[in-house]
């Protein structure tokens, strides 16, 4: 035998010489028998023949086994039947089925005590003696509960097993439930619970049961009849409520309510099926073999072949599937009742082998079958939620807001326990804790109960143990929505709290930015102000300055006039020479004269920024020597002479209209006209007296 990698694999280890290559001969030697065929002769008095395809599958088994080949022909093809007082000996040939079931039956025997042995070799390798050891580890792996289309005796075993499993698994969970009351200081014990010794005693119940029902059509020397068991079944065990009859089923059936649910067996071939005779011819022929190991599984026992042809006198009961499997099962309860047991539930989610996918169906029927949805059904019945007293304390500490204050007085036993209270307290400081929460129960039960319910009569079912406390659903459903109720407003009381800190801490910044604009507003209107102040001040200056100036050359000029009117001959002021304070008055005049105009003209003229324009661009006026501005006479022209220059063109600023009275008019020479600011001062007289 090869592995995947093409290497020969080792051998199992196994000691004595005879445990080295025998395993693997014999199961070899199985598997060449499982080949064979046999044909079908078409006459009941010849035996059936080998088929041409299986002859070499034939003599390779026989070589393997170590068996000769003509015996162990014949043994598949004739049966040895023994009848009278005498034990005659009758040979009959089989028929084809009859042949397979031969063949079926002589490598289930040899496989059957292959692995007994193997068993007691492994347990002989690995165990001590057993007055040197006092505890052992022991694996068991529980039957999976069957239930199928068609069920036969196969599955009635599996699930008479998963019954005893499953009244054991109870009572042990009902004893140490009970025990753990008994510590904890609980008085409680379960009496309401669905107990499955019903359904056992319909199986293996005495005297009458489906078991023994079905080993006394055995003993009986007759044809067994599927219809006639169905009939003795539920004529006998008709009382029982855990059997049921499928009247649309055309097979002849019965069904079993177990915990898991109802399964429907069919009668046929029941009978059969438990007796599973072994032939004595086929173990004759296992014990002519010379193969070490065969020798050893059978072993040539006088007391054996006693026992194999008794008389009929003294038979012995024939040892039906039955009665060895309840051996068994009863072995195997008597070893766990003097253990500890511990369990492990496995739950298939799919049977496709896929992750993460969960087929509600199948896996609602694994925990049926495996006693979990009884197992739950049990825990509802006690306490199901256990808690130790810190975690307790830990979670619903908060409760204790609930709890009805019965003195207002400030510093209260309570409140100091609240203040004392820490994650690592010990267990006398978590009583008073506990107590606390206790008294909030009443509260939140009437709370939670509807107006005229069923719960407002209602208890919370929760006691206190010594190190845990122990609670119902309701009961830890009821201290979840009363943690989610204090939560709550806790959380609410928090957001109002940062809500008034934050608008509170947005109108202080409101008021301060308020504060701040009118303090810089106020400080740019106060310089805005003083250098307004300040420049009306230099204005006024001036302008007094100015008006006292010209007020005096007015009356020098309308002197002037006077005095050329009599002499009657013009003459240029070029050829007089002037003195030099006369010369720098005539200056000042000459660049002040547009500012004369503005100042003039304030009562009709523009206001703001236009007349701010006006007044800058007089001041920025170039100012230089009087030398600069020659004073131009009227030498060629007849009239009254002005010591102005004459403004060549019109006089314009550069805005959409001018803020002056006469800036847009060229004085016209005229000899008997005056000109320039003499003509200016006149008509604003003139308008004053209209």
């Amino acid at each position: 035998m090869r592995g995947s990698s093409g290497t020969s694999r080792r051998e199992p280890p196994s000691p004595g010489c005879p445990t080295q290559r025998g395993p693997w001969k014999v199961l070899a030697g199985l598997l060449h028998l499982g080949n064979i065929r046999f044909a079908d002769s078409g006459d009941e008095a010849q035996p059936c023949q080998l088929m041409d395809d299986a002859k070499c599958s034939f003599r390779t088994s026989a070589s393997l086994l170590w068996l000769p080949e003509d015996p162990l022909l014949e043994t598949l093809q004739i049966r040895t039947i023994r009848a009278g007082r005498q034990q005659q000996v009758f040979r009959k040939p089989c028929s084809q089925a009859e042949c397979d079931t031969r063949r079926d039956c002589l490598a289930k025997l040899v496989y059957a005590r292959l692995f007994d042995w193997l068993v007691s070799v492994i347990n002989s390798s690995i165990c001590a003696d057993p007055n040197s050891w006092t505890t052992f580890i022991g694996l068991l792996d529980v039957y999976g509960f069957e239930s199928f289309p068609d069920n036969s005796l196969e599955q009635l075993c599996i699930n008479y097993a998963n019954e005893k499993l499953q009244q054991h698994f109870v009572a042990h969970y009902l004893r140490a439930q009970q025990e753990e009351y008994a510590v904890e200081g609980l008085e409680w014990s379960f009496v309401n619970y669905q107990d499955n010794q019903t359904c056992l005693d319909l199986i293996e119940g005495s005297p009458i049961s489906i078991c023994s029902l079905i080993n006394e059509e055995c003993r009986l020397n007759r044809p067994s009849s599927a219809a006639q068991l169905q009939t003795r079944i539920e004529s006998a065990l008709a009382g029982s409520p855990c059997l049921g009859h499928n009247k649309l089923s055309r097979e002849p059936s019965f069904i079993v309510v177990h915990y898991a649910g109802p399964v429907q067996y069919h009668t046929a071939g029941l009978v059969e099926k438990n007796k599973d005779p072994v032939p004595p011819e086929l173990t004759r022929l296992l014990q002519q073999s010379q193969d070490p190991l065969l020798k050893v599984l059978f072993p040539a026992d006088p007391e054996e072949t006693s026992q194999e042809e008794p008389s009929g006198q003294s038979r012995v009961p024939v040892l039906t599937v039955v009665s060895k499997f309840k051996a068994s099962l009863e072995q195997l309860l008597q070893v766990l009742q003097g253990t500890t047991p511990h369990y492990i539930r496995c739950i298939k989610p799919n049977g496709q082998g896929r992750a993460q996918t969960f087929l509600r169906e199948e896996v609602l029927s694994q925990l049926e079958a495996c006693g979990l949805v009884e197992t739950i059904h049990i825990s509802a019945a006690g306490f199901p939620i256990r808690v130790s007293h810190q975690s307790f304390v830990e979670r619903y500490e908060l409760l204790r807001r609930l709890r009805p204050r019965m003195s207002p007085a400030p510093h209260s036993p309570s409140d100091e326990g609240r203040s004392e209270w820490s994650p690592h307290a010990e267990a006398p400081t978590l009583q008073p804790l506990l107590q606390d929460i206790f008294h909030s129960l009443p509260a939140l039960t009437r709370a939670a109960a509807t107006p005229g319910g069923p719960a407002e009569a209602t208890p919370a079912s929760v006691h206190c143990g010594k190190t845990k406390v122990f609670m119902t659903d309701s009961t830890l459903e009821l201290l979840e929505h009363g943690r989610a109720q204090v939560l709550d407003q806790c959380a609410r009381c928090i957001q109002g709290g940062w809500k008034r800190h934050r608008q509170r801490k947005q109108e202080r910044q409101r008021q301060a930015a308020v504060l701040i604009q009118a303090a810089i507003r106020s400080w740019l209107t106060r310089k805005h102000v003083q250098r307004l102040h300040t420049a009306a001040t230099v204005i006024k200056r001036a302008w007094h300055k100015w008006r006292i100036r010209m007020a005096l050359l007015a009356s020098n000029e309308l002197d002037g006039v006077e005095e050329k009117h009599l002499s009657h001959a013009p003459r240029s002021l070029s050829a007089f020479p002037l003195p030099q304070a006369q010369t720098q008055l005539l200056g000042a005049i000459i660049r002040l004269w547009p500012l004369g105009l503005v100042l003039a003209n304030a009562a009709v003229g523009v206001r703001g920024f236009q007349r701010k324009l006006v007044v800058w661009a007089c001041l920025q006026l170039p100012s230089s020597g009087p030398s600069s501005y020659p004073v131009q006479t009227a030498q060629e022209q007849a009239g009254v002479t002005s010591i102005r220059a004459l403004p060549q063109g019109s006089i314009k600023f550069h805005c959409r209209k001018s803020p002056l009275r006469y800036a847009d008019i060229c004085p016209e020479p005229s000899s008997y006209s005056v000109t320039g600011f003499n003509q200016i001062l006149l008509e604003r007289h003139r308008l004053g007296h209209v």
